[in-house]
């Protein structure tokens, strides 16, 4: 399965990008992978994660504040 961002979950993932950078460059890029493996977990098995808070949508929690939701 291909793992598409939509357009605000890419504005969001650059916004996260920035808060983390502005204080602990390593932390942004350390949040950024986390990100990365889970799209990759989840592009191997699209059944992974747990049901979403949306009707239809399953989550996986690369940390403990964000969740990336799979739209289908």
């Amino acid at each position: 399965m291909k793992v598409v961002g939509t357009p605000e979950a890419l504005q969001d993932r650059v916004d996260i990008w920035d808060y983390f950078a502005a204080d602990n460059p390593l932390a942004s890029v350390r949040m950024d992978e986390l990100f990365s493996d889970v799209a990759k977990r989840l592009a191997d098995h699209p059944k992974l994660g747990r049901i979403g808070k949306t009707q239809a949508t399953r989550e996986l929690t690369p940390h403990a504040s964000y969740r990336l939701a799979e739209i289908p």
